[in-house]
Order: C-alpha cells, then structure tokens, then sequence
C-alpha cells in the first residue's frame, strides 16, 4: 500500500515537508504546545484538590501499581480481545463522585485515550457535568 504524500511543516514560513504536522526540526513545538495546553487545565480548569492529588507521590505511587497490575494494557479493549497499551489510569467512580476511593486499587484501571475519552463522556451522563 502506497504511503501518503508529505504535507508542509505547520510552522509558518518553513520548507521543509513532513508525515506529521511539524518536520523534524520543529518536533519540539509540538510538544511544547502540549505542555502549554496541559499547564493551563492544570492552573485555570481543574480545581486545586484535584490538581494536588494528581501531583502527589501517592498518586504516582498508586498509578504505576495500576498500570504494573494491568500489564499496561487497557483493560476495555482487552475486554474486547484487542491489545492496546494503556495511556491513562482512569478511577472508575469518578474522584469528584466518591473522593474516598482515590488511592484505591480496585476503583482504578488502565485505559488507552480513546476509551478514556468515552469513559469520561459517559461519567459526564451518569453524574453530571462536574464529574471527570
């Protein structure tokens, strides 16, 4: 199967072409921009309980024993007989719906960002707009 054609870098002014959206020089903007992104949800979005908790070292601590236990699968395309790595460890009753559960292994799972992404909309039916 034939490859698609390169498309222009999207750095204004730049020759260079590309499979991506930015060429190999400019690599870095992109992961700079989402940095930025992230670093603005993080200061103006989320609020600062939430964004404490996501920082701290219990956290980290719980994500890569949820991540280590899953194998770094996602756990709903598995259940589908898909093999996808697992990008996100999602709590599965929301943190702002049940606080208490926040460090408990058994309320998380290791999701790729596609099931996530549906997981978060369907929280955001079953509990409201708040929720995830």
């Amino acid at each position: 199967m034939p490859s698609r054609p390169n498309k222009p870098c999207s750095v204004p002014g730049c020759p260079n072409l590309t499979q991506g959206r930015y060429c190999y020089a400019h690599q870095q903007k992109e992961q700079q921009s989402k940095a930025q992104r992230y670093r603005y949800y993080d200061e103006h979005i989320r609020d600062q309980k939430a964004r404490d908790f996501y920082h701290s070292k219990e956290w980290q601590r719980v994500r890569r024993a949820a991540l280590m236990r899953d194998n770094h699968l996602c756990q709903h395309c598995l259940a589908k007989q898909r093999i996808t790595p697992a990008d996100v460890v999602d709590h599965i009753v929301p943190v702002k719906v049940e606080w208490s559960l926040r460090l408990s292994l058994s309320n998380l799972q290791s999701l790729c960002n596609a099931c996530h992404n549906k997981k978060t909309a369907e929280d955001k039916k079953r509990y409201g707009e708040g929720a995830g």
